[in-house]
C-alpha cells in the first residue's frame, strides 16, 4: 500500500498530461460570468453610468462614464479572451481589478456571504464565533434573525399564496450581497494569472509554440 501511494504521489507530481484541465475549467467557468456581466451593463449603459455616479442610490464614483465604459469593456472583452485562452495572464489583471472595485464599492459593507445563512446550526459563522473570530458573532446573530424572517415569509406565502408554484423553480433565500462571489472570482483569476490559459486548448499555448523557444512552452 505504501509503495502504491508513493507511486501515485510521484505520478501526480511529475506528469503534465492532464494539467491543462484546471486552467481550462477556470476559464470556462469565468468566461460566461464576465460576458454576462459586461453584456448586461452594455444593454443598459445609461443606467449603468447613472448607477456608477449617483451618490444617493449608486456607487458615487468619479468619472462615471469612463469607469462604466472600462468596466463594461473589460468584462465583455475579458470574457471572450478567457473563453478562447488568449492573453490570459494579461486580461486576468484588469478583471481582478474590477473584482476588487466591486468588493470595495458594492459588497464590502455586507460582509462575506452572498446568500445569508438562515440556519445558525449549519452556518459557517458558528464555529468561527466559538473561537472568537472577528465579526463571526454578528454574522451568527444575523443568521438567526434572517432565519426568523424567512420562516415568517414562507408561512405567509403558504397561507395566502400559491407556495408550490412560487417555489417550483427554486426556494426563497435572503440575499446578503456580500463579497463571497466576487472574492471567489478574484481567486480564480489570480490562479489563471500564474498558470496562464493552459496547454492544448488555449490560443496562448499555440501562439507560444509558434513564437517562443520550445523549452518555455
Amino acid at each position: 500500500m505504501l509503495a502504491l501511494m508513493k507511486t501515485i504521489h510521484q505520478t501526480l507530481n511529475t506528469t503534465r498530461v492532464v494539467d491543462f484541465l484546471a486552467p481550462l475549467a477556470l476559464r470556462l467557468f469565468l468566461a460566461p460570468v464576465m460576458i454576462s456581466a459586461g453584456y448586461n451593463k452594455a444593454m443598459s449603459f445609461e443606467s449603468t453610468v447613472a448607477w456608477f455616479g449617483n451618490e444617493e442610490w449608486g456607487l458615487g464614483l468619479p468619472f462615471p462614464l469612463v469607469l462604466a465604459f472600462l468596466a463594461t469593456a473589460t468584462e465583455l472583452v475579458g470574457g471572450v479572451l478567457l473563453l478562447i485562452g488568449l492573453l490570459t495572464r494579461y486580461i486576468a489583471l484588469p478583471l481582478m481589478v474590477t473584482m476588487l472595485v466591486a468588493m470595495a464599492t458594492v459588497h464590502w459593507e455586507h460582509g462575506w456571504f452572498a446568500i445569508t445563512p438562515t440556519n445558525p446550526a449549519t452556518s459557517m459563522a458558528a464555529p468561527l464565533a466559538k473561537v472568537g473570530f472577528p465579526g463571526a458573532e454578528g454574522s451568527l446573530k444575523n443568521s438567526v434573525e434572517a432565519g426568523e424572517r424567512l420562516s415568517r415569509a414562507r408561512a405567509i406565502l403558504k397561507e395566502h399564496g400559491h407556495y408550490d408554484w412560487l417555489t417550483e423553480k427554486g426556494g426563497f433565500v435572503v440575499l446578503n450581497n456580500g463579497i463571497e462571489f466576487a472574492m471567489s472570482y478574484f481567486v480564480m483569476l489570480l490562479a489563471l494569472f500564474f498558470w496562464g490559459g493552459g496547454r492544448y486548448l488555449s490560443l496562448d499555448y499555440w501562439v507560444a509554440r509558434r513564437w517562443l523557444p520550445p523549452e518555455t512552452v
